[in-house]
């Protein structure tokens, strides 16, 4: 391990040009248009495993998009790590806020990047987190350091819900089993402040639709007349909320999972400047759910937000129109102990119930997931600690997660592992919008960190049997 610096000082160069290349593919699984580029990506994710030392590869068919699946398996008797990562990214809309184009990858120092990152969609999430394992094993395999069995399955379906996982590991337990699972697909608090995320929010997204007359209508001869269904749309989520932003639906928090005070004192100790938070968003408040900090906010606690709203005339100039329909999508992050599923019903429910008469509602869900707890007593977690202690020379901060990643639920559930969430992306590097961008340090950091956690695991493993 004493010549990991240097073989990555040796090769960086390539390795972003190879980065580079691969976010050049605009792999968007939400959109069908780009059908062709994500069963590229797949090819080109498949051939890097192949070079970087995986003596086995396949692409997997799934209903949907493919699953690439490389091994290599040193030893039977020795601990198995299952890398899960995934290849596809979000739409990059919306165009005209990004200051490079999103598929034409580059590298820029910022503030937070003295030594440049990559500006493109899916360099942070979650292809250049991805590809930082790929790399990882390229060193343990060309310097003969590859402690135990290494099996990769990366995805294509992971920014629509992962519908098709379930299918595929449901089918292929035995190929997958592993002693551990390793993903990186979140981020740390700070370059100086590294830390490992515990734990991971659920997920219940749906779309709903409110329908009036059976027709656009001219405003001035029936404005008043007739229910406006973006008026009503918008007072009906108005209401999903009270005046100390808790959320209205019945039952919404009948499971969710109460922190004593002192796990929010723990909490707390993870450095913090809502001053910088502010600035870094542009805005001069903070808000959201009475009795909480920001960081419990987005973290511990449910919440509910609307991702898009539409209906009636949007272009340029003005059409005095009243719609026939209106639209939104609502996202609501879960937490432990809240059912995806049964959220979907609550919130459906109760939307339909507040609907006036003059309006027809209909709610969509779309997909969900499950949220997720790391316990930090697991050898996984102290293993991935070890490897930080190594690297960044203090120990990580266990971290509750805001994001959702529904399948981590999932494979505890069908292959019975844990999974342990080594992010090396900071909050600032604009995952899902324009300008995403990933640091080079980080992502060099990344390749550094994760061949300990392989020693470190196997170490532990070794001890425990």
């Amino acid at each position: 391990m004493k010549d990991i610096k240097k073989y990555i000082d040796t090769h960086q160069k390539r390795f972003l040009d190879e980065l580079i290349e691969l976010l050049k593919i605009p792999s968007i699984s939400a959109d069908k248009a780009y059908k062709d580029d994500v069963f590229n990506t797949a090819d080109a994710v498949a051939e890097r495993l192949k070079e970087a030392g995986c003596a086995k590869v396949e692409i997997c068919e799934t209903p949907g998009y493919p699953i690439v699946y490389g091994e290599i398996i040193k030893d039977k008797n020795l601990p198995t790590v299952l890398v899960y990562g995934h290849y596809d990214v979000q739409p990059p809309d919306p165009l005209d806020l990004w200051e490079s184009a999103p598929f034409e990858p580059v590298i820029k120092k910022t503030e937070g990047h003295p030594d440049g990152a990559i500006f493109a969609r899916g360099a942070c999430d979650d292809k250049g987190q991805m590809y930082m394992h790929v790399k990882a094993l390229e060193y343990m395999t060309q310097n003969d350091d590859l402690p135990c069995n290494v099996k990769f399955m990366i995805e294509g379906e992971e920014e629509v819900g992962s519908e098709n996982l379930g299918w595929f590991v449901s089918r292929n337990q035995a190929k997958l089993a592993n002693d551990v699972i390793l993903i990186s697909d979140t981020g740390m608090i700070a370059k100086d402040v590294p830390s490992i995320t515990t734990g991971l929010r659920g997920l219940s997204y749906v779309e709903v639709e409110v329908t009036g007359p059976n027709r656009d209508l001219h405003s001035g001869l029936y404005g008043g007349a007739v229910a406006n269904p973006i008026n009503v749309l918008t007072k009906m989520i108005a209401s999903l909320h009270d005046e100390n932003n808790h959320i209205t639906i019945p039952g919404f928090y009948d499971q969710v999972d109460e922190l004593t005070a002192a796990e929010r004192e723990k909490m707390a100790e993870a450095p913090f400047s809502l001053e910088n938070y502010q600035k870094a968003l542009d805005i001069d408040a903070v808000y959201g759910e009475a009795g909480y900090t920001t960081n419990e906010r987005n973290s511990i606690r449910p919440t509910l937000d609307v991702n898009g709203i539409w209906g009636g005339y949007t272009g340029e100039g003005a059409k005095t129109v009243i719609a026939s329909k209106a639209y939104a999508k609502i996202s609501m992050r879960l937490v432990p102990h809240q059912d995806w599923k049964e959220i979907t019903q609550l919130f459906k429910t109760h939307f339909e119930s507040i609907a006036p008469k003059g309006v027809r509602v209909k709610v969509k869900p779309h997909h969900g997931g499950e949220p997720y707890v790391t316990p930090i007593d697991n050898i996984g977690y102290q293993a991935a600690e070890a490897a930080y202690e190594k690297t960044f020379g203090k120990t990580p901060i266990p971290q509750r997660s805001g994001g959702s990643i529904p399948i981590v639920a999932l494979f505890e559930r069908e292959l019975n592992s844990k999974t342990i969430l080594m992010g090396f992306g900071l909050d600032s590097d604009a995952i899902h919008s324009p300008n995403e961008h990933f640091g080079v340090w980080n992502f060099l950091k990344g390749i550094e960190t994760i061949p300990h956690f392989y020693h470190e695991f196997t170490k532990l493993k070794s001890a425990e049997n």
